[in-house]
């Protein structure tokens, strides 16, 4: 039979489409990671992402001008009850040779994205995960194997994972391998320093929450002395932002930084009294001032919670100067905001109608740290098998966090120190920088940023970029000695820079010796060894 000729074309066409199909198949090699094995987990996506915008799962938002990737997502089930969701970003060109491992934050839940996005834009193969409590950790309720997942497992196995997956694709070995997080990150991250140190050959650790069940129970104190009374202590948004600028006013510029500055560079050197605070009359309030309540309850968040038995303290308190930082006091008081993204650890242990007016922080906090502490506290001081294969930790904290207090990574730092014999025995492979007005992770009134977020905004240099320091220190043995961090006009990179200030490996912070306050040339780094923080009690640091 005689074909006709648009029969003819009409095969023709039909075959191209298929050989395209086929050949297009076959040049993704990252489908082919579907079609292999991996233990302990089972891949539910691999596939070529092409240049330009994507979008994310679940939000839909796009993401304009990303390279070409390889994305692979798995599910991974160390135990019946596990259900780690991880994914992993590869680039399809100029990969560094690299392996990021990148941190979460809160109770995470979901893949963090902008982790992810920022790794692959700089060249690492990059990986991330839900830490098991998806959808939220919340729903973790009766399953203490998902707790062992949050605390330490479900990063573990992302690792172990992740570093099978890029190395099936590029058919070659890992350079090295890195770590990057703050908050539920920075504990990640200590976690992998303490229990895996095999995993990683630098660490970037920030505002590390690693004393967990003790950094809640300080989120549960401020929410209670806020709330005690009816509510009547309750601290309105505007005199939350008075209080910040009566301490600021009363010890900024007198503590190592600048005349003018706006926020503390070291907050041990501030002696503010609330009591002179301007107090309401009894029986008015015009808005300008503290009532009786609101000054005793203010009085209870700069103490810090402690143990009413023993006199104990249970954990550091909110810094002076970071009241009105984000997430500060108005967050952690408000009740549509605290208990539903603070308070899951007590109710995993107490069950999910968890009543924080009915704590009790000497019995309630013992049976608390008697089932948690053991899985999610990373405050093992001992990182010497860390240091022994020649590991490095570079971690950071601002000044101005209200969530995770500088002075917990103070003390976690001095402990290292004290367990490791000296200072010098100590910056042979860790080192620490406080960063003066930062809040948490990023923002604040002071410092924004010095390369922690992983994002383009600062040089990718050893002078301003946090990682690339890192990498330097590892690869080339060149320790950081400084770094210059950037304050930008309202926080945000895109309205330009407002001044640059030099920071330094703790016990050393920028000290303003004179000319232009806005250029690093008028700082020094100078140690203040008589100042102190308040450290919680040997008992809460385990």
């Amino acid at each position: 039979m005689k074909l006709s000729k648009i029969t003819v074309l009409l095969l023709a066409l039909s075959s191209n489409l298929t050989l395209y199909a086929q050949t297009d198949s076959a040049s993704c090699a990252c489908q082919q990671l579907a079609r292999q094995t991996f233990p302990g987990a089972t891949i539910t996506t691999a596939e070529c992402v092409a240049a330009g915008t994507f979008k994310m799962p679940g939000s839909g938002v796009s993401v304009p001008d990303l390279p070409a990737f390889c994305r692979v997502a798995a599910t991974l089930k160390p135990t019946p009850e596990s259900t780690i969701r991880i994914e992993v970003w590869l680039p399809q060109t100029g990969w560094n040779g690299r392996f990021l491992g990148t941190g979460t934050g809160g109770g995470a839940g979901s893949i963090a994205y902008g982790a992810l996005i920022n790794g692959l834009k700089r060249g690492f193969a990059t990986t991330n995960t839900d830490m098991g409590t998806s959808p939220n950790a919340n729903e973790a309720v009766g399953h203490p194997d998902r707790w062992a997942d949050f605390g330490y497992r479900a990063t573990h196995e992302m690792t172990k994972t992740a570093k099978a997956i890029t190395q099936a694709h590029y058919q070659k070995s890992i350079q090295r391998a890195y770590f990057a997080g703050c908050s539920t990150g920075g504990q990640q991250a200590l976690m992998e320093a303490q229990r895996y140190p095999d995993d990683y050959d630098g660490i970037l650790a920030g505002a590390p929450a690693n004393n967990r069940t003790h950094l809640h129970t300080g989120f549960v104190w401020n929410y209670k002395v806020t709330n005690q009374l009816a509510g009547s202590a309750f601290l309105p948004k505007e005199k939350i932002a008075l209080i910040t600028q009566a301490v600021v006013k009363a010890c900024a510029g007198k503590d190592g930084g600048a005349p003018g500055d706006n926020f503390l560079t070291d907050p041990r050197a501030c002696r503010f009294d609330p009591e002179t605070l301007p107090k309401c009359p009894v029986g008015t309030d015009d808005g300008t001032c503290l009532t009786s309540a609101q000054l005793t309850a203010l009085k209870q968040v700069y103490a810090g919670p402690t143990n009413p038995r023993t006199g104990e303290r249970i954990y550091t308190p909110l810094p002076l100067g970071s009241e009105n930082s984000s997430a500060g006091l108005e967050y952690q008081q408000n009740p549509k905001q605290a208990p539903g993204s603070l308070f899951y650890q007590y109710k995993w242990v107490f069950g999910p109608n968890f009543d924080y007016s009915a704590f009790d922080f000497d019995r309630d906090q013992d049976r608390m740290d008697s089932v948690l502490a053991p899985i999610l506290n990373a405050n093992n001081p001992d990182l010497s098998s860390l240091k022994k294969r020649g590991g490095k930790i570079l971690m950071y904290a601002g000044t101005a966090d209200p969530l995770v207090p500088y002075q917990n990574a103070v003390t976690y730092y001095e402990r290292v120190v004290e367990a490791q014999g000296s200072a010098k025995q100590t910056t042979d492979f860790f080192r620490f920088f406080l960063i003066p007005g930062m809040a948490h992770c990023g923002g604040g009134p002071g410092l924004n940023d010095c390369g922690q977020s992983l994002a383009l905004t600062v040089p990718q240099d050893r002078d301003h970029d946090l990682l690339t320091a890192l990498i330097n220190w590892v690869e080339q043995d060149k320790a950081p000695d400084q770094l210059i961090a950037v304050a930008y006009t309202g926080g945000v990179a895109s309205n330009g820079v407002r001044f640059q200030r030099p920071i330094y490996p703790y016990p050393k912070l920028p000290t303003y010796k004179r000319g232009n306050p806005n250029v690093p040339a008028s700082y020094r780094g100078v140690a203040y060894p008589k100042r102190a923080v308040l450290s919680p009690a040997k008992k809460y640091l385990r």
